[in-house]
């Protein structure tokens, strides 16, 4: 079930845009990167960890935002624009669907910090 939830660096860089969502788990200050129990509420001790899915659906409705995956040569992801459909970025340089989903999470942070 961890394999969910995006890692703790990029929980920390989603809040540090404005995530403010609420999260079926935390992870634990004290012990970074390991998701705790699962919480419909924060008890104040952790870091909110969200889904890989919520934080694309959160990047799509609060910044207009979208991605895709898909397999072309390798593993390929894509972000577009969902006001206008323009392309903000394409790489298709992943040996998995997993690691093409982190790097479109890393980017979509770049972009939005960078607007």
């Amino acid at each position: 079930m961890k394999k969910e939830f995006i890692p703790y660096e990029i929980a920390l860089a989603l809040k540090e845009l404005g995530f403010n969502e609420p999260c079926l788990a935390y992870y634990d200050y004290y012990t970074k990167g390991v998701p705790l129990n699962i919480y419909e509420s924060d008890d104040g001790c952790g870091q909110p960890a969200p889904l890989y899915q919520q934080a694309f659906r959160w990047f799509r409705e609060k910044h207009g935002f979208y991605n895709q995956i898909h397999k072309r040569y390798g593993w390929e992801g894509i972000i577009r624009n969902s006001v206008n459909g323009t392309l903000e970025w394409n790489d298709g340089t992943y040996n998995s669907p997993e690691e093409a989903e982190l790097a479109c999470l890393k980017k979509l942070i770049e972009i939005v910090k960078n607007k």
